[in-house]
């Protein structure tokens, strides 16, 4: 099972971080500063392949690795997976995610996962949830992307949703609130609520 997916710069920042195992955050940033380390002082001809680290739980997790372009896709998997089928694997997803993006964005680059930080998660939700492979077809995953897109737009998107609220509570009949509740010696005033209505 995949715990993390790192996808890193080789200026060593983060631009997609992915936990499927909970750690508390100084353990998580821990554990990112770790895979930086370990991964970036080893040469390109050496193999993608190396122990977990300290902190994901040494010998009993995988660290796997690709540099694609200017980013670094690392995952890490418990030793029961075969490190080759996960480094395929991996190679897989940067192909379908980079394509699924740049279909998304037209000719992605490394901004566009700063900049669309909720698309690019949402893609990689459609690939990989719960630390488990989803989905690898790229056009399905596009099709759920572009599904996605229609039912905010139709809906008015999230600015959208503030208006409903409001309107929602405009229209609600409640009876009159008291405006003071007494108990016992607790004596409680409650604002007057209209005016946000």
């Amino acid at each position: 099972m995949i715990q993390v997916i790192l996808v890193f710069n080789s200026h060593v920042k983060p631009r997609l971080v992915r936990f499927y195992q909970h750690f508390p955050e100084e353990i998580q940033q821990q554990i990112i500063r770790e895979t930086f380390h370990l991964v970036l002082k080893r040469e390109e001809n050496i193999c993608n392949f190396l122990e977990g680290g300290s902190l994901i739980g040494g010998s009993d997790y995988k660290l796997i690795y690709q540099h694609y372009a200017t980013l670094y896709f690392a995952f890490c998997v418990d030793s029961s997976k075969s490190e080759l089928g996960i480094l395929d694997f991996i190679r897989h997803v940067q192909q379908v995610f980079v394509e699924t993006l740049d279909k998304c964005f037209e000719n992605v680059c490394e901004l566009d996962l700063i900049f669309h930080m909720d698309t690019v998660h949402y893609v990689l939700q459609e690939v990989v949830m719960g630390g488990m492979a989803l989905e690898t077809n790229m056009n399905e995953i596009v099709a759920q992307i572009e599904a996605q897109n229609r039912l905010e737009k139709s809906k008015g998107g999230l600015s959208a949703v503030p208006a409903w609220a409001m309107s929602a509570m405009k229209n609600i009949n409640l009876p009159e609130m008291p405006r003071n509740i007494n108990i016992g010696d607790l004596n409680i005033k409650v604002p007057n609520l209209s005016q946000f209505v």
